[in-house]
């Protein structure tokens, strides 16, 4: 049963991930890191082919070995947060445009202090 759980919630993660290709403020590689944890628990081939896939397995070698985010994936998430908080400080009425706001410097300032793979 266990197992069941964690190889649906691994499928789970990676259509989000395949969601997150074609939409921009979605992120791909956490859900594929996701995919990973769930498939390391339910299916070692699953698991397998995440890791030694060239795009994605780079990523989430470097996450699990040294918890490290790529340059390009911090510039891209802050960009994504950056952008998320101006929509919301301009479209969303006061205390509420804080929210984005709060989310956007909480986890900017975690993923710029992860180190870079």
């Amino acid at each position: 049963m266990k197992r069941m759980v964690y190889l649906s919630a691994g499928f789970a993660a990676l259509g989000l991930g395949a969601i997150g290709i074609f939409l921009p403020l979605l992120p791909t590689v956490p859900f594929a890191i996701l995919a990973a944890f769930c498939f390391a628990r339910s299916s070692p081939a699953l698991e397998r082919r995440l890791l030694e896939h060239r795009r994605f397995g780079p990523h989430i070698r470097a996450w699990r070995e040294q918890g490290a985010i790529s340059r390009k994936g911090k510039v891209a998430a802050l960009t994504a947060f950056a952008a998320s908080a101006l929509i919301g400080l301009l479209l969303v009425a006061m205390p509420w445009k804080l929210a984005p706001l709060t989310a956007a410097v909480i986890g900017g300032a975690w993923i710029w202090r992860r180190p870079e793979a």
